[in-house]
């Protein structure tokens, strides 16, 4: 069963080993990642010059369950909207948020405005 719901920030702290990949190493094999937000991490490896089938084999090597995102997780995480704009959250964020009150485990973030965000259901846990 897993323990934590991983926000793109996570991830990419643990690839770029900054500050917190030691507590996001902890959850590895242990946590989900929607798709939305996978997609979020493969597109920061990508700007940053890796090769899409090296993004694949990080990402492969993770271990991570990936989550679908439907039409009814997307109803979800545009709900959120109202109280995640004044912390810039975007697409991504909102989708991992809904997809970690969904199933009722805290999002690991590495963005530390997520502990302001009032909504009923979220735990939040930073790693830095």
């Amino acid at each position: 069963m897993a323990s934590v719901v991983f926000d793109a920030s996570a991830i990419i702290a643990l690839l770029r080993n900054e500050p917190g990949a030691e507590a996001v190493a902890a959850h590895i094999g242990d946590g989900l990642i929607s798709a939305v937000n996978l997609q979020e991490v493969v597109k920061g490896l990508l700007r940053r010059g890796a090769p899409l089938d090296a993004a694949r084999t990080m990402i492969e090597a993770l271990h991570l369950d990936v989550r679908p995102h439907s039409a009814e997780d997307a109803f979800s995480a545009a709900a959120l909207h109202a109280a995640t704009a004044a912390f810039g959250s975007g697409v991504g964020d909102r989708s991992c948020i809904a997809l970690a009150i969904a199933e009722n485990l805290p999002a690991l973030t590495a963005d530390k405005d997520w502990s302001r965000i009032a909504v009923p259901g979220l735990k939040v846990m930073l790693v830095r």
